[in-house]
């Protein structure tokens, strides 16, 4: 059943529309990863089906009663004595009154459900409360509202793996639009990838793993289309510009021809650039790069303190590309100061190497200051910025992670998220660094930066710290973990995130009665419905064959509602007509093969 379609939506804020006659439909049963560049339109989108903005022109079209809750990227919570009650006072605002009694019993009875299996205390001054804490709030509310129609604008950011993990587990069955730049998420728990790109909505079956696979052909043939476009538009070019002789030959229609390849080419919008990444490993480190020898450390009350760390020793070498990985609060941040020996332990010894050369990211961008330049934040009291051997431009440098020169002279504090987490990449990756420490740098950035940042990292010939709740991120990057375990105790692990889940059964009753983790009895360990290495390829494969007999489907239909088709041989039409019903039955197989499969694949 179909909830909602956008028809022909237009809005625009600057130069480009941020939406260009763009359609979608959504169904109920929907999950939707809503995908695309930092500053095309995502967020706008989501506000305009909400009916917080209005469409400049087109219509949204809903069904009758239909009732939608949007969770902001940055929650704003209304003030009142408790969460419970600042929560009950947002849902109110949203939903501007409840049937009767009886509902609003309902809702507020979900709604301390929610809390709790989200981890809050209803009690918490909403003041007070940190940016996970009121996003974990607010979807707290989206649950027990149950919308007919969920809108997710980054709904892991802030939140730790165990936290993502469970929000995983609670969509299952809801009909939903996501934004997120978390692959993982994406993968586990969307059924439809819709992408946002130049204006316009482009959707594709399965998750994001199958999209990419298919948007790599579908970016190859759009390449070879321009191509051939701009080599026929200058030859029509060349032609009305031979003067006398062309005027001699030259028909109206041709020329009408070349008045509407013009109005193309010049209404053509090219995709975005990517940001341009490189790290300078400046000189080698010395083999030893930190040694921690019996480190405790504890904040808070002596009768109740919070143990970071509990008399733990580990020795960081050059080349060790470490991942950290704990809930929230369990003091990574803290530890990384440690391991740097900016934070004095309360007992033990922390030894640095030598010639250590640190770059720190800071998950909560106190490096920037706000009332600084772009351009001063990367090159204070010059013009010129030496990367390696090369020496560039600010200009040129900062263009190389997307700011036009108007933006060089604007203050650090108009800058968006994602503007500011790119300007600190471009600020640590413009000095010489052996050792790299990143807290959480993937939080803001769109999908194709984050993997372009993937790509240096996996370049850089370094040491690397890092902090993220990125599980794909962890993935391509670590060759190593850090796991908190509970009471101030962290343990190593060989390889990556997935490499940590395979590992942890042998500790994992120890470390979740220690770490008080809930991700054990929120996941369900089925084994048996593990895929093969062939079926995993049928699932990535299904949506694209599902999307070329679709394309094909429409072809035939278009061609069979031409007005003259009934002069076709009769062979022909009977061909096409069995070739249509052996479609919507090859369509119909497909998706059930898919659907049996991704359902197998999300159990495992």
């Amino acid at each position: 059943m179909s909830l909602l379609t956008i028809l022909d939506a237009e809005l625009a804020f600057g130069l480009h529309p941020l939406l260009d006659r763009a359609s979608l439909t959504v169904q109920a049963g929907d999950r939707i990863g809503l995908i695309g560049r930092n500053g095309t339109g995502k967020s706008s989108l989501l506000n305009a089906i909400a009916a917080h903005i209005a469409l400049d022109d087109g219509e949204i079209k809903k069904t009758d009663g239909m009732s939608i809750a949007l969770v902001e990227q940055e929650p704003v919570l209304p003030p009142a004595p408790t969460l419970r009650a600042s929560l009950a006072l947002r849902g109110e605002i949203d939903t501007h009154a409840y049937a009767d009694e009886r509902e609003r019993w309902r809702v507020e009875a979900r709604l301390i459900e929610y809390m709790h299996r989200l981890g809050l205390d209803e009690a918490a001054d909403p003041a007070g409360l940190s940016g996970g804490e009121r996003k974990r709030g607010a979807l707290a509310l989206a649950f027990a509202l149950t919308p007919d129609l969920m809108l997710l604008d980054e709904p892991t950011n802030h939140l730790d793996i165990d936290g993502i993990t469970l929000l995983e587990e609670l969509l299952a069955k809801q009909t939903l639009i996501v934004i997120t730049h978390d692959r993982a998420f994406l993968d586990r728990v969307t059924t439809r990838i819709v992408e946002l790109d130049r204006g316009l909505l482009r959707s594709y079956p399965g998750n994001y793993s199958a999209w990419e696979a298919r948007r790599e052909v579908e970016l190859a043939a759009e390449k070879t289309a321009a191509r051939k476009f701009d080599k026929f538009w200058q030859q029509e070019e060349a032609w009305i510009r031979r003067g006398i002789e062309a005027r001699r030959t030259r028909n109206a229609g041709r020329v009408t021809r070349l008045d509407q390849l013009r109005r193309s080419r010049a209404a053509r919008r090219e995709q975005a650039g990517n940001i341009k990444l490189s790290v300078d490993a400046g000189e080698r480190s010395g083999k030893l790069v930190a040694e921690l020898t019996d480190v405790s450390k504890r904040f808070g009350e002596p009768m109740s303190p919070t143990v970071i760390a509990d008399r733990w020793s580990m020795r960081i070498t050059r080349g060790d590309r470490i991942g950290l990985i704990g809930p929230n609060g369990a003091g990574k941040t803290t530890l990384l100061r440690l391991m740097l020996g900016t934070l004095a332990p309360d007992s033990g010894m922390v030894r640095m190497g030598t010639n250590v050369q640190v770059a720190y990211f800071d998950q909560m961008r106190d490096a920037l200051d706000p009332e600084a330049t772009v351009a001063d934040t990367i090159s204070p009291g010059s013009d010129w910025i030496e990367i390696g051997r090369e020496r560039k431009h600010v200009m040129t440098y900062l263009g190389d992670f997307l700011f036009p020169p108007q933006r060089a002279e604007a203050p650090v504090k108009t800058l968006s998220g994602g503007e500011r987490n790119r300007l600190l990449l471009a600020r640590l990756f413009a000095r010489p660094a052996n050792l790299l420490v990143l807290d959480e740098p993937t939080n803001d950035l769109d999908i194709e930066s984050l993997e372009l940042l993937e790509a240096t990292l996996q370049e850089y010939s370094g040491t690397l710290l890092l902090v993220s709740h990125d599980r794909a991120f962890l993935d391509n990057v670590v060759t190593q973990t850090l796991v908190a375990e509970g009471a101030g105790v962290w343990r190593e692990y060989v390889g990556g995130y997935s490499d940590w889940l395979q590992q942890r059964p042998r500790a994992a009753n120890r470390g979740a009665e220690a770490a008080g983790t809930a991700l054990n009895a929120v996941r369900p360990k089925v084994q048996s419905g593990k895929l093969s290495y062939k079926e995993q390829r049928q699932l990535l494969a299904l949506p694209i064959e599902i999307e070329s007999l679709e394309s094909e489907q429409r072809e035939i239909s278009l061609r069979m509602s031409h007005t003259d088709y009934h002069r076709t041989q009769a062979d022909l039409i009977k061909s096409d007509r069995l070739r249509i019903e052996a479609i919507e039955h090859g369509i119909a197989a497909k998706f059930e093969q898919w659907s049996s499969l991704e359902q197998r694949s999300r159990a495992a």
